[in-house]
């Protein structure tokens, strides 16, 4: 009788986990979108970029659209062997308010180099908006100083 009893809590436990374990947290869904981000412009990789953009993307001006994002991509991925991106601080957040908003503040160094010696190395504070469209996390707009 006890372990029939034992039994069957070992199974429920292990429903009640996998149910959890199935169930998408949003906000460890935005820190692997940013990741992925990040992944995906060191490794040159426009198209796995592209595909984290909102069709409704924008950048710092009006006429900084989808296709300005990808130009400037192939522009510093031909101009630099190995690009590098390193986070010094990024709070990742959903909006409170609005569940499918979410916001990245970043202060990223970005540095370029033809080979082992990074040729440039700027510092940016970046701000990051994006909404959760089909699911996923989609940048829609980016912000930098």
């Amino acid at each position: 009788m006890t372990l029939t009893l034992n039994l069957k809590r070992l199974i429920l436990l292990c429903v009640i986990l996998l149910v959890a374990c199935g169930r998408s947290d949003p906000q460890a869904a935005l820190e692997a979108a940013a990741k992925n981000l990040q992944a995906a412009l060191e490794n040159k990789d426009a198209s796995a970029v592209m595909a984290l953009l909102h069709p409704d993307f924008s950048a710092q001006r009006p006429e900084d659209d989808r296709e300005w994002a990808k130009q400037m991509m192939t522009l510093m991925f031909l101009r630099y062997k190995n690009i590098r991106i390193i986070a010094l601080t990024q709070n990742n957040r959903i909006d409170p308010q609005i569940a499918s908003r979410a916001f990245t503040d970043a202060e990223i160094a970005l540095t370029g180099a033809e080979g082992l010696i990074p040729d440039s190395a700027r510092h940016y504070r970046a701000k990051l908006e994006w909404r959760l469209l089909d699911k996923q996390w989609k940048l829609i707009r980016l912000q930098w100083e």
